[in-house]
């Protein structure tokens, strides 16, 4: 006789999927800044810590380190597996590592988790220097803000000069945010599905997404962080999830992967799911317990603000500082950062050779998915040193 096997029953997820103190540290590291940090919006932020990654060696001088950076909800583990702290492996762990794109017996790699986020850094769900959590008085964020303690942590690793930045998607901002304002300490770039600007119909998004979460009565102003688990804001951040998720997906690949099929054992007729649905409900889920609502909104306005050209004269004025040796990628099926942007900030880099397209079915995804691809433009940035000529 066959017998079906129940679904077993997950716990309630915590109010907050942050990162919580007394977990375990994994691989981070952590440095505090020794000032309150000065936003662009003004204000100020205090105590604020970067958690952070590294792999190989940093040389003496610090000429060997490269800045990788997150996207949305990424953190510090670009590479290496899962385990206590981390509860997925790396997310470019293909890149990164001995004989990898990213060599570490060559360079020391440095990924920090964004200001603002919630795997170990400063954010809404970290605690104020009063003890209680930020919440939703946490500050307004731009990249700026950002960029600005990144720089803060590079002086704390005695790094003057990154051999090289790169980033996707919200990575990628902050990368051209290094390049733009910080020229003298980027020694060469690499940005990948990622704007100059973000356009209307990219804020339209974000908005939206900020709005299902807000709208959640589980949001409470974004005062949740100290409510019971279950009790957190996790359908807004579901919702936002499933909205995201649709756009970092292509049209072609849902249509291959999922078409009009129901999931199996549901009736849509009868209140069951199409086997899309079921998808975008495992990613909502899976969010909801590893991510924190208020890292969400936050980093989302921040990706909204995005603006390299703001208060400098626009656009054109701005990425002519960034003279350095730069390779702007877009993905050809990317219908959220189209490659036609991408292409306007190649064309106004003064060492850019014009857009790369990275070609793959599975949409803005794609930076993470096509190592392949990706590793190699990695390499044409850094190539590996010439050998020298054998004694004679």
């Amino acid at each position: 006789m066959n017998r079906v096997t129940a679904a077993p029953v997950l716990p309630l997820p915590p109010a907050s999927g942050g990162r919580r103190e007394g977990d375990p540290p994994g691989r981070r590291s952590w440095v505090e800044l020794g000032e309150p940090l000065g936003l662009e919006s003004g204000a100020t932020l205090p105590g604020v810590r970067l958690a952070y990654e590294t792999w190989g060696r940093r040389a003496p001088d610090g000429s060997n380190a490269v800045l990788v950076l997150h996207a949305l909800t990424g953190d510090s583990h670009a590479a290496g597996p899962a385990g206590p702290g981390h509860p997925s492996a790396g997310w470019w762990d293909a890149l990164v590592g001995p004989g990898r794109a990213l060599d570490t017996d060559r360079w020391f790699v440095v990924a920090p988790n964004v200001l603002g986020g919630c795997q170990g850094s400063t954010g809404p769900s970290s605690r104020r220097p009063d003890g209680t959590h930020w919440g939703g008085a946490f500050p307004y964020l731009t990249i700026r803000d950002q960029v600005a303690a990144e720089a803060q942590l590079a002086e704390a690793l005695g790094i003057g000069r990154w051999a090289a930045v790169i980033g996707g998607s919200m990575g990628g901002m902050r990368a051209l945010e290094w390049a733009v304002s910080r020229p003298e300490r980027t020694g060469s770039l690499l940005v990948l599905a990622a704007p100059s600007a973000s356009s209307a119909e990219q804020i339209a998004w974000g908005s939206t997404q900020i709005a299902a979460i807000r709208s959640d009565p589980g949001w409470r102003g974004g005062g949740y962080h100290d409510a019971p688990p279950g009790s957190g804001p996790h359908q807004g951040l579901g919702l936002a999830r499933r909205i995201a998720h649709v756009t970092y997906r292509s049209e072609p690949e849902l249509a291959a992967r999922f078409g009009r099929r129901a999931q199996p054992g549901e009736l849509p007729s009868l209140g069951g799911r199409y086997q899309v649905e079921s998808y975008l409900d495992h990613h909502a889920a899976k969010l909801v317990r590893r991510f924190d609502a208020g890292s969400y909104v936050v980093l989302t306005e921040a990706m909204n603000a995005h603006d390299v050209g703001r208060g400098r004269g626009g656009a054109a004025r701005a990425l002519r500082r960034a003279d350095m040796p730069a390779l702007i990628a877009g993905i050809d099926s990317d219908r959220l950062y189209p490659p036609a942007q991408q292409a306007e900030t190649a064309a106004l880099l003064p060492s850019s050779d014009g857009l790369r397209i990275i070609e793959s079915p599975y949409g803005h995804d794609g930076f993470l998915i096509e190592t392949d691809q990706v590793g190699s433009l990695v390499r044409e940035l850094l190539p590996p040193p010439v050998p020298a000529p054998p004694n004679r």
